[in-house]
């Protein structure tokens, strides 16, 4: 029987060997498809260890390829057919995205809101912020509080117009759904968007999703301890779609409490019913996923999606990536309201980035209205606050294999920041801006 202690990764560098991770992979696979059943996890990936074990020629590294084709055998014969497709699936869906992220796709993404990206390409154009040297020399001539205005007016006419679609609708509507990938301006939108109905008499009643984590414990976690809580699943999804529609029949439900300090949920503790003619809100990082509403029709839903659709190209011509700007977003908020050093979240955004492109993206198309949060400005004021963090990052995650991630998003971050004007005074940003979200500061209590 063979000692295994390391294993070639697809990128062929060689890493200590971890058991954890397999017991992570296969657990997730089993929340996919709705199990908790951790100590089964352990078990199989202990079963897997055997068989590496007794199946590896001595002295023979194996690649992660033959480790996870080992997975998917235990799986099958010890009866988790249905984990097993869910691990197949995924691994499937990543050697097909390596695939693409590999050449340049010859055809156009269906997930990508292609007319609303030309008619934001070309605010851009003319209003010189189209590249990074385009906006320098607007800073350079003293322009940055004008650029404030012209880009807070642009996303405040997508919220107006946003507004005006669920007016219109207002009579049919049981459910107004804001959602949107993370650090993507979620709920200042909200609040906005509330403002403005109500002013029209449209009556809304928000619901807490965050209420429906299932316990901490429950979730997946790596081998770092970093919980993987950024996917649908993490969410008691039968018993939002439950509640979700009793309530738009009119009915009362008992909603359940998520105390984020323990990290445990606790039922039936707030009694709510909606009045008539009043619509529920929520507001969801996972709003269009279709099992959490799946039980409403469709026309009585008002499916809102936000995100940062930056149109600028970077230093190596090539536009920013609107991942980039919610990590800086979510680096700067979760330092301030959580406590969460943001290195914390450079490590932990692959899952993030990971979920999205399984549970959110695909379902961008579903969307009533699409609003654009990208303030242009925002990058000077990152790179006052952040510049020298990523410079950090890039070095000290250059020859960590295990880190890779951390490092590829950490250097491509550091050459956009470094090619950036930097702006330390943001006095003018209204306090009620979307970015007052993430740098602070903000009129807005969340």
């Amino acid at each position: 029987m063979s000692e295994i202690t390391h294993v070639v990764k697809r990128s062929g560098a060689i890493v200590p060997f971890n058991p954890d991770r397999i017991m992570n992979a296969i657990y997730r696979a089993a929340v996919a498809v709705g199990g908790r059943d951790r100590s089964r996890a352990e078990w199989l990936a202990g079963r897997v260890v055997e068989v590496l074990k007794e199946t590896t020629p001595v002295g023979h590294t194996p690649h992660i390829e033959e480790i996870q084709d080992i997975v998917e055998k235990v799986l099958i014969e010890n009866g988790h057919a249905q984990v097993a497709k869910a691990y197949i699936l995924y691994r499937d869906e990543r050697n097909r995205q390596r695939r693409v992220d590999g050449r340049r796709a010859s055809q156009p993404s269906e997930n990508i809101p292609w007319a609303k990206i030309w008619h934001i390409l070309d605010w851009a154009v003319s209003h010189r912020v189209h590249s990074v040297d385009a906006l320098n020399e607007r800073i350079v001539n003293g322009e940055f509080p004008q650029l404030v205005h012209e880009s807070e007016a642009a996303y405040e006419d997508d919220v107006t117009t946003a507004a005006n679609l669920i007016t219109e609708r207002q009579d049919e509507l049981s459910l107004v759904i804001v959602s949107g990938p993370s650090s993507s301006g979620k709920t200042t939108t909200t609040i906005k968007l509330e403002e403005r109905l109500k002013h029209r008499g449209v009556k809304l009643v928000a619901l807490n999703i965050d209420n429906y984590f299932f316990d901490l414990e429950m979730h997946p976690k790596d081998e770092f301890g970093d919980y993987d809580f950024e996917t649908p699943q993490a969410l008691d999804l039968p018993l939002i779609n439950t509640h979700l529609k009793r309530l738009s029949e009119g009915e009362e439900v008992s909603i359940p409490y998520y105390d984020f300090k323990t990290g445990m949920r606790h039922p039936n503790r707030t009694l709510m019913k909606l009045a008539k003619g009043e619509i529920l809100l929520i507001d969801s990082l996972h709003g269009l996923y279709p099992k959490m509403s799946e039980d409403i029709p469709n026309k009585k839903k008002f499916k809102l999606y936000l995100e940062p659709l930056l149109q600028m190209k970077g230093p190596d011509r090539r536009y920013i990536r609107w991942t980039d700007l919610r990590l800086i977003r979510r680096m700067l908020r979760d330092a301030v309201h959580r406590a969460y050093k943001p290195k914390d979240t450079l490590e932990h955004w692959h899952y993030v980035r990971s979920s999205e492109l399984r549970n959110i993206i695909p379902y961008l198309s579903t969307a009533d209205y699409i609003i654009n949060s990208a303030m242009p400005y925002e990058l000077p004021l990152y790179r006052a606050r952040l510049l020298d963090l990523f410079a950090e990052w890039e070095t000290q995650y250059q020859d960590d294999p295990l880190r890779l991630d951390a490092y590829t998003r950490a250097s491509r971050v550091h050459q956009v920041l470094q090619a950036i004007e930097p702006v330390e005074d943001d006095s003018p940003v209204p306090p009620d801006s979307v970015l007052r979200e993430f740098i602070g500061g903000s009129s807005y209590t969340y």
